[in-house]
């Protein structure tokens, strides 16, 4: 049986290879004709570079750089684009992680400059930092960006590789979980699409072969073993020998699982000739530690000394332990140089308000010298101080207005994460109610009307979530547009318990936004009886949100600092809204077991421009603004803190 079957994959092999040598002597002849400089020769160079991406990866890299450093004589963007696409794809193969995290990012950038000259469609960017975030174990991200690569496809209504690609990651992504219900859904959507696709055959034998690694999971080992046949015959006809060598992996390990010794070390052996010759470090470490383990257990030593050599020289060629540091070094190095810019830029701005304000205060004082010194000039000086008081309020408003923005930044921040949960489940409910409708015409079709009613009671169901989720979102959209326009100074009865348990959700949600690893617990205690009270929401609202973003600062600062062992419980960062009616007042705390406030700057804390937080951080209008805003509607804020213990602001509205 062995020897037919090698005799059989030896006839294939002569096949295939006849016909890939014409192919790859056909790009060897069109790349030989494009002699001049142009993009058609960069398309050349493209093809050679696709050709060997799955085959030979140095010569992969070789003509994807050729075509870069063309691409950029030319400026010419997509040539650019699909170098990059080669390159990640012969980094991220070769384990490389460092160098394909640079590549998938250039692709990002290169994809906007693209899609901003109308070419939305040349592919899906997300999907390759997507792979790299699952390859380096970090789920919550791989899931974002694999999410983002299918939502692409979706809005543009046409296929792409990535997306076929993107759901059998996402199964790779939920079997390491142990969630094979999800692994089995997402890698069968997988192949089905990849099954569909008449355009990217080569690269089918991905969704094979992970639909056969659910099944080996679910111990549905004959539909595993035929897929994994399945996916040698469809890499070996379209040259992909590196999903090859996988399959025939897969394959030896299905039946070592299954106690067939001799089938495992046939399809082993195999892809260790496959992955030798072409220089495939992790499937040649996989398929020669599989054939150390089946030699080990029988009397042949020096088979078993031959393999455990092959195995430790990939083993130390795969896992060098500074490619993962390397890759978590990179990323962070990125991060960094994005706060920076971001960080350098704020301070940039601030500084020019300082100088700005500076300047007016000069003017001021200096108007103010010479009105001392000429008093017979008063008339006129009077009119050069209104001059200078008008510049100065004028500067002051901007400085206001830029406050504003701020806090409306940190509101859609967290307004973004709201609304992604009520948009998760309208696609979701949507998808499903798709398959309902195809299996209740099934249903009618065979006569079966209670299942038919059934199915029916869940549409109607599924619809009713879509419309709830579906309102879920419009409110938020309207929430947003309320608090995003001007304040119009109009008072209004307003919910004060929602106003501010929706201002403290999205506080959190922004700063978590800019910082991952912020943390904080939120607790509320909103007073029912109060009911609705008559203020202007927009302004109450940005009294409310500077007092919580204060307080999330103060604790975030807390548990940063450095602290000796004193054998008290673990600092858990607290920040606590409540309401409660007293008489004819409302009243609304926010408070924090933060560090505090030093008793001897407790009464410049409302003064404008005075802030202890570090340069960048804050302006010094917050709590002034908040102290104008609560006057202005007829109440007070107080602040009741201690140092190390934490703070309390407290105010006080007209019921």
């Amino acid at each position: 049986m062995a020897k037919r079957g090698l005799l059989y994959f030896l006839l294939l092999l002569s096949q295939f290879s006849f016909c890939q040598q014409h192919y790859l002597d056909s790009l060897r002849e069109q790349l030989n004709r494009a002699t001049r400089e142009d993009t058609f020769r960069v398309r050349a160079l493209s093809s050679m570079a696709d050709y060997y991406g799955f085959v030979q990866f140095d010569s992969c890299l070789f003509y994807a750089t050729k075509e870069a450093e063309l691409s950029e004589k030319l400026n010419y963007e997509y040539g650019k684009f699909l170098s990059y696409r080669s390159k990640f794809f012969a980094y991220n193969c070769t384990g490389n992680y460092p160098m394909a995290l640079e590549a998938a990012l250039n692709f990002e950038r290169t994809y906007e400059i693209l899609k901003n000259e109308g070419r939305p469609d040349v592919g899906a960017p997300h999907y390759f930092v997507g792979v790299l975030y699952l390859e380096m174990g970090d789920y919550p991200d791989a899931v974002m960006k694999l999410e983002q690569t299918i939502d692409l496809q979706r809005q543009l209504k046409q296929s792409m590789p990535e997306v076929f690609f993107a759901y059998s990651q996402l199964a790779v992504l939920y079997l390491g979980l142990n969630r094979l219900d999800s692994a089995l859904w997402y890698a069968q959507r997988g192949y089905d699409l990849g099954a569909r696709s008449q355009d990217y055959k080569k690269f089918f034998s991905l969704a094979i072969g992970v639909l056969g690694t659910v099944q080996v999971a679910l111990k549905h080992y004959k539909m595993a073993e035929d897929l994994f046949r399945y996916g040698i015959l469809q890499s070996s006809q379209f040259n992909n020998i590196y999903f090859q060598a996988r399959s025939y992996n897969n394959l030896a390990s299905l039946f070592e699982r299954e106690n067939l010794k001799d089938s495992a070390v046939y399809y082993a052996g195999i892809s260790l000739r496959l992955c030798l010759d072409h220089n495939f470090g992790e499937f040649t470490l996989n398929a020669s530690k599989l054939l150390t383990k089946l030699y080990d257990s029988g009397s042949n030593t020096d088979s078993t000394l031959k393999y455990m050599r092959i195995m430790l020289a990939a083993k130390d060629s795969v896992f060098s332990q500074s490619k993962g540091q390397q890759f978590r070094q990179f990323a962070f190095n990125e991060i960094q140089r994005q706060q920076k810019i971001s960080a350098d830029k704020e301070r940039y701005q601030n500084k020019v308000r300082l100088y700005i304000m500076i300047a007016a205060l000069g003017f001021f004082l200096l108007i103010a010298f010479i009105l001392y010194r000429n008093n017979r000039q008063k008339q006129k000086a009077n009119k050069k101080i209104e001059k200078a008081y008008a510049e100065l309020k004028s500067t002051q408003a901007q400085l206001v207005q830029s406050e504003k923005m701020a806090s409306l930044g940190e509101l859609t921040a967290g307004i973004a994460h709201e609304i992604q949960n009520p948009l998760n489940f309208v696609n979701n409910f949507s998808d499903v109610n798709v398959e309902l409708v195809d299996e209740a015409n099934a249903e009618i079709q065979k006569g079966n009307i209670d299942e038919v009613k059934a199915i029916l009671n869940d549409l109607r169901d599924n619809e009713q979530k879509i419309n709830h989720h579906g309102k879920r979102a419009d409110s938020i959209v309207k929430g947003m547009l309320q608090h995003s326009r001007t304040s119009s100074g109009q008072k209004e009865l307003t919910d004060i318990n929602a106003l501010c348990d929706e201002y403290l959700r999205l506080a959190y949600h922004g700063l978590r936004a800019k910082d991952k690893s912020f943390n904080a617990q939120m607790r509320t205690d909103f007073d029912a009886s109060i009911g609705k009270i008559n203020i202007v929401p927009q302004d109450i609202g940005r009294v409310v949100l500077n007092l919580i973003n204060n307080a999330f600062y103060a604790v975030n600062e807390k548990q940063k600092a450095p602290r000796l062992p004193d054998g008290k419980a673990e600092y858990q960062p607290t920040v606590t809204v409540s309401t409660k009616k007293a008489g004819d007042k409302v009243l609304v705390s926010v408070a924090d077991n933060g560090s505090g406030i030093p008793q001897k700057i407790i009464d410049k804390i409302f003064q404008p421009f005075f802030t202890t937080k570090r340069t960048g951080d804050g302006t010094g209008l917050g709590l002034s603004l908040s102290y104008d805003i609560v006057k202005a509607h007829g109440g007070e804020i107080k602040v009741d803190t201690e140092e190390n213990i934490g703070s309390e602001f407290l105010i006080k509205l007209p019921a």
